[in-house]
């Protein structure tokens, strides 16, 4: 994925098994297709190039079976590992938060949701009937990803929908050699984990 013009949108197909989306540029074009295999102990992410699911070009897979602060590592089409991303475990449960790691283990980035009450008031109203249904309208979060040093590099917001989910991905601050690739797969693999809530 080389020369992405931002921002970036992702799309969630609305599919009753298997969670899928793509996610285009600024000009509109292809720049991904995310399909999760379903039914697997150990997730198991196939990122595409394209929704022709012809040349796969990344795949992510945790570390674990069904563990809370399992990882999931990023390689390559050709094997090659490109960094991963963790949950910060308890943490989380206010506020979604997680790490984003280079190919060499070292933290390279965080994303951590901007207003944990988002996540509370979606949990509660979206038990409620008809009211449950309104929540992807008005409950929306967003997450701000940054440098070890607080620098903002970059914004992950779900746009306001009654019907379907559409995220777009901002960048705020140039980015330094692999980060708009790890940046990319991790809120590819985050959406996922959260897709859930609104």
């Amino acid at each position: 994925m080389q020369n992405l013009q931002f921002p970036l949108t992702f799309n969630f197909k609305i599919t009753l098994v298997t969670p899928k989306f793509t996610v285009h540029d600024s000009l509109g074009r292809s720049v991904a297709f995310v399909k999760q295999q379903v039914f697997k102990l150990r997730e198991n992410i196939r990122v595409f190039s394209d929704e022709s699911e012809r040349e796969m070009i990344y795949k992510i897979k945790a570390d674990r079976w069904l563990d809370w602060n399992a990882s999931y590592a990023f390689t390559d089409a050709a094997g090659r590992e490109c960094g991963r991303i963790a949950r910060r475990g308890a943490r989380s449960l206010w506020k979604a938060h997680y790490d984003l790691i280079d190919e060499n283990g070292n933290q390279d980035l965080s994303i951590q949701e901007d207003n944990g009450w988002v996540k509370v008031l979606d949990g509660m109203l979206g038990e409620i009937p008809i009211l449950g249904f309104l929540t992807g309208y008005f409950f929306n979060p967003s997450y701000n990803i940054t440098r070890p040093d607080g620098k903002l590099v970059a914004v992950f917001t779900k746009q306001p929908e009654l019907l379907g989910r559409t995220f777009t991905l901002e960048q705020k601050a140039p980015f330094e050699e692999g980060e708009a690739t790890r940046i990319l797969l991790g809120t590819m693999m985050m959406v996922l984990l959260e897709r859930d809530r609104g």
